[in-house]
C-alpha cells in the first residue's frame, strides 16, 4: 500500500473524537492496542523511553526533551498528536517527519495485524486511528534504530493508548478543564486520569501548579512507590528576563545549587514551566546513566522548534498563530498580550470546535481583544461562524464574521496598521489552514 492509499485508510476510521456521535460510542481502553502491539512483536518494549501527559504544555515539553536528547548525541522518536498540516507530523525520527515511504511501509505492516486479529476473533473490534497511528511509531522507531522515544499522550492518560510503555521517566504538566465530557468534571477527577500513566516504581517529573491536582498525583505516586520531583520544590529562579515574548532565567537545584539556564525558544513566560519540566526529566535520565549535559539540556531548550504555538509569522504587523483551546490557554495568552502588547491593538482571529468550553474561552479572550474576526477551521467539528457570532458576539468590542480561515486573516491584515498584533487562535486546527495558506501566500508572493 502507497502513502495516498495509507493516509485514506487511517482517515476512513475516523479522527480522534471526530464528531459527538462517534464520540459517545468509542470504546476507551488498553485492550485493543495491547493485542495489536504483542502481534506485532511488543516494538515499544524495545526502546528506553519518557511519557507526557497534561492538560497543557505537554507537546512543548516533550519537544523540549526530544531536543535536549538530540543535543546530546542521541537518536530520538517524537510521536505527539495533533499534527497541523501533515499526517507525517505526529512521527518523527531525529527531529523529522517520518517519510512518506515509512509511513506507508508502517502502515502496511500494522494494517496486516490488524485484519489477521480480526479474522481469528482475537480483535473483536477493528483499532482506532488514534490506536493505529501509536502502534505505526512504535513499529517506525524500532525499524529507524532510535535510541530513545518521547510518546505525547493522546487524552488524558489512565486509557491512552500510549500507556501500555515502560517509561524511564514519566511527565505530567499543567492540569485544567479540558475534554471533560471524557476526563470528568472537576480538576480532581482529570488529575487522576492524567496520574494513570504512573506506573510501580516509576520516576515522575510534575509542572503542575493546582493544589487539588498536585494532591492527586503525590498520592498516587505514593500507592505506586513511584519517585516524584516536582519543579516548584526542586528548582528556584534567580533572575529573569524577557525579550519580544521570549522569557529566560536561571534556575537553581535546591539540593546542589547547580545552576541551569533555560532560555526557551518558544515565546511565552508559561514555556519556562515546559522548559523547567524537559529539563528535570533530562535530569532523571542522567541518573539512569544516560549521556546527558548541562550544555546540551540549555541547547536543547534554546534550540527547540514546535510550531503552531505563539508562532511568530510576521513583524509588522505582529502576526501570530497559536493553538489555544482551552480556559488555561486563553488565560495564558491575554498574559502574553499584557506583558507584550500593552498600548498596541491587538486584532483576533477566532476559530473553534463545538467540544471546546468556547463561552469560556470567549469571555477571557474577546474583552481583551480590540477586534474580533469570527471564523471557522475547515473541519467537520468546527463551530460555525453564524453560531459562534450568536454564542460570543456579545463580548467583542468590534467584531465581523468571515467563515473562511484564509480570508479571515487577510481581512485582519487589510485592518491593521504597523503597530499592530494579529492573533489567530481557537484550535490548532485553525492553525494547521492558516500555516499551509500563509506558506502558499508566501511562496506566490
Amino acid at each position: 500500500m502507497n502513502y495516498e492509499q495509507s493516509v485514506r485508510a487511517l482517515l476512513a476510521l475516523g479522527r480522534e473524537l471526530a464528531s459527538p456521535q462517534h464520540a459517545r460510542v468509542q470504546k476507551f481502553g488498553l485492550g485493543n492496542i495491547e493485542i495489536l502491539a504483542e502481534a506485532l512483536g511488543n516494538p515499544e518494549k524495545t526502546i528506553a523511553c519518557a511519557h507526557v501527559a497534561g492538560t497543557n504544555g505537554k507537546g512543548s515539553t516533550a519537544a523540549m526533551l526530544d531536543s535536549i536528547l538530540r543535543a546530546s548525541g542521541r537518536r530520538t522518536g517524537l510521536y505527539t498528536s495533533p499534527h497541523l498540516e501533515r499526517i507525517n507530523e505526529r512521527i518523527r525520527i531525529d527531529g523529522t517527519d517520518i517519510s512518506d515511504e515509512d509511513f506507508a511501509a508502517a502502515w502496511t505492516r500494522v494494517q496486516a495485524a490488524i485484519e489477521s486479529l480480526l479474522a481469528t476473533g482475537t480483535l473483536t473490534s477493528h483499532p482506532t486511528y488514534f490506536e493505529c497511528m501509536t502502534a505505526m511509531a512504535f513499529i517506525a522507531f524500532k525499524s529507524a534504530k532510535i535510541r530513545f522515544a518521547i510518546y505525547e499522550v493522546g487524552l488524558g492518560g489512565r486509557l491512552d493508548s500510549t500507556n501500555i510503555v515502560e517509561p524511564q521517566v514519566a511527565v505530567i504538566t499543567s492540569i485544567d478543564f479540558d475534554h471533560e465530557a471524557f476526563l470528568g468534571h472537576s480538576i480532581a477527577e482529570i488529575a487522576r486520569e492524567k496520574a494513570g500513566i504512573i506506573k510501580e516504581g516509576a520516576w515522575v517529573v510534575s509542572s503542575v501548579e493546582r493544589p487539588e491536582a498536585r494532591e492527586v498525583i503525590a498520592q498516587r505516586c505514593k500507592e505506586m512507590k513511584a519517585r516524584l520531583v516536582e519543579i516548584d520544590t526542586a528548582w528556584k529562579m534567580e533572575e529573569s528576563s524577557a525579550s519580544n515574548g521570549h522569557y529566560r532565567t536561571m534556575a537553581i537545584a535546591g539540593d546542589t545549587g547547580k545552576r541551569i539556564s533555560i532560555e526557551p525558544a518558544l515565546p511565552g513566560r508559561f514555556q519556562i514551566r515546559n522548559a523547567l519540566a524537559a529539563a528535570t526529566a533530562a535530569e532523571l535520565l542522567r541518573g539512569r546513566d544516560f549521556s546527558i549535559t548541562d550544555e546540551s539540556i540549555a541547547r536543547g531548550i534554546r534550540e527547540v522548534r514546535w510550531p503552531g504555538r505563539l508562532e511568530k509569522l510576521k513583524e509588522k504587523p505582529a502576526v501570530y498563530l497559536d493553538g489555544t483551546h482551552n480556559p488555561e490557554g486563553a488565560r495564558e495568552l491575554v498574559k502574553f498580550w499584557k506583558e507584550n502588547f500593552s498600548g498596541r491593538r491587538i486584532l483576533l482571529v477566532y476559530g473553534a470546535m463545538r467540544d471546546k468550553a468556547v463561552d469560556e474561552i470567549a469571555g477571557l479572550l474577546f474583552p481583551a481583544a480590540d477586534f474580533v474576526v469570527l471564523t471557522e477551521p475547515i473541519q467537520p467539528r468546527a463551530i460555525s461562524t453564524q453560531l459562534l457570532s450568536e454564542m460570543t458576539s456579545h463580548l467583542a468590542k468590534e467584531f465581523v464574521t468571515v467563515p473562511n480561515p484564509a480570508d479571515a486573516l487577510e481581512h485582519a491584515l487589510a485592518m491593521a496598521s504597523e503597530n499592530d498584533a494579529i492573533f489567530a487562535t481557537g484550535s490548532l486546527y485553525l492553525v494547521g489552514d492558516l500555516r499551509s495558506y500563509w506558506q502558499k501566500r508566501s511562496d506566490s508572493e
